[in-house]
């Protein structure tokens, strides 16, 4: 609620001043995390040797349907941030990166270390999905 009216600030000392207010006190309220860090905060929690597709993290986040901006969290990770983007697959099963590739190539390097299986370049997501996994719970 409002307890001035915007009129009353009509010469330019007094609307300069409100704005620096208002810019501090906008600066002072909590923030809340960014979408980016949401995603990237479900993907943290997807155990080592298990999986999730695009979709899974999106509808883990809270945004069904938004698969594609999951992509690009991912794709906008900082470096060393400790995220195992490795376990996030397309709804195949299959790695998203072009075969042959190096990011495919560390990728799939990464999550055979932690005992995901591939077969004919797919996982088994019945076998390796979070999502399967936690309906088992």
């Amino acid at each position: 609620m409002l307890f001035w009216n915007y009129s009353d600030f009509s010469n330019s000392k007094s609307s300069i001043l409100l704005r620096v207010f208002a810019s501090e006190r906008a600066l002072s309220m909590p923030k809340e995390p960014s979408t980016y860090q949401r995603i990237w905060e479900t993907v943290k929690q997807i155990p080592k040797g298990k999986i999730a597709s695009y979709a899974d993290v999106a509808s883990l986040t809270g945004l069904p349907g938004q698969q594609r901006l999951v992509g690009y969290a991912l794709h906008n990770l900082p470096h060393n941030s400790g995220v195992p983007w490795q376990r996030v697959i397309n709804a195949q099963g299959k790695i998203s990166f072009p075969p042959k590739t190096a990011k495919y190539k560390k990728q799939k390097m990464l999550l055979e270390k932690e005992g995901v299986v591939f077969e004919k370049g797919k996982v088994d997501m019945e076998k390796f999905g979070v999502m399967r996994w936690l309906e088992r719970m």
